[in-house]
């Protein structure tokens, strides 16, 4: 023993302790045998036995291949960081897509097929451009539901569903507004869904014949103007426009250029009622500028400033006349 009460031994008793835990094998990734430990020498030299998950952590690397695995992994980690801090890996991206789209398409399962369907008023270009599917995208990386998002973004789809045919097959469905009438605002025309939602500024003589409102809140009132027309009867091919004024009432604007003011209450029956009065009267092929229908039971004609000085020209002739008599 030695002045410190520790006994000393030859350093070759002292490494006797040390066992390999298990035989080497042919490639495997040796570990220094000081660091593997036999149970019985950890009781010698610690006094107490090296614990079982260390002893199972300390295996794991004498597995066949799973060192090479973690080596591999270990390099490609730090190549990647590597071509991050570089900007390879932004370059990469720019050009290939990302790395699990990339390793997906080398794996073949890269979109080669796009079937379009329920596409009429937009074109299977638009269709694409809009999904931004393409050639950067794999099949089993594809999101649809933010291939859905970006389609139901455009005003004339109304919804989209998207497939996946595995290897490499996408359908997309989409489901269209259909284009119900047209709507003035701001001087602007566009055309508009039966639900009021714009779809497309109006450019396109097709759809000269769709009914036509005028003012703010309009478009969402696109059923009680259609009532109108259909009250109407015989006069609904001269209503050119219906005008919402103050978001309360309608005023209807006929082939001449003459105006009808319509009540807010029991506008269908007033515009009945003037349906049945040009029948019998031609009130609207007369020299007139506006026909008032807002007081029940009465109506106000505003004359053209010609049939305005005739009328009064005829009623002086006439009071002249009445007063020669008298």
């Amino acid at each position: 023993m030695d002045g410190g009460r520790r006994l000393l031994r030859p350093v070759r008793e002292a490494f006797e302790g040390f066992q390999p835990s298990a035989p080497v094998h042919a490639g495997v990734v040796h570990i220094a045998p000081a660091l593997v430990f036999s149970a019985d020498y950890g009781r010698r030299a610690s006094g107490r036995r090296v614990s079982s998950s260390a002893n199972r952590v300390l295996a794991l690397f004498i597995v066949p291949g799973v060192g090479t695995l973690v080596a591999l992994l270990l390099f490609i980690g730090v190549g990647l960081y590597g071509a991050w801090l570089g900007g390879e890996y932004s370059t990469f991206v720019t050009a290939e897509g990302s790395v699990p789209d990339y390793a997906a398409r080398v794996a073949g399962f890269a979109i080669r097929t796009i079937t379009i369907s329920g596409a009429h008023a937009l074109t299977e270009q638009e269709v694409i451009t809009a999904s931004g599917v393409g050639p950067k995208n794999s099949l089993p990386f594809l999101d649809v539901q933010a291939v859905r998002a970006r389609l139901r973004a455009l005003p004339m789809v109304k919804d989209a569903s998207i497939t996946k045919l595995f290897p490499g097959h996408v359908v997309i469905d989409v489901e269209e507004r259909k284009p119900y009438a047209l709507w003035q605002m701001d001087g602007t025309v566009k055309i508009v869904a039966v639900d009021g939602t714009a779809i497309d500024t109006y450019d396109d003589q097709r759809f000269a014949a769709l009914p036509l409102v005028v003012g703010t809140g309009a478009n969402a009132r696109l059923d009680e103007y259609v009532a109108l027309l259909d009250a109407a009867g015989d006069l609904r091919t001269r209503i050119k426009a219906g005008i919402l004024v103050a978001q309360r009432r309608w005023t209807l604007k006929i082939d001449n250029q003459v105006e009808v003011a319509l009540p807010e209450i029991g506008a269908a029956a007033a515009i009945a009622e003037l349906a049945r009065m040009q029948r019998e009267d031609h009130i609207l092929d007369k020299d007139i500028l506006s026909v008032d229908l807002r007081v029940p039971g009465r109506m106000f004609i505003r004359l053209s400033e010609n049939a305005a000085a005739e009328r009064a020209a005829a009623l002086a002739q006439k009071s002249k006349l009445k007063g020669a008599r008298t």
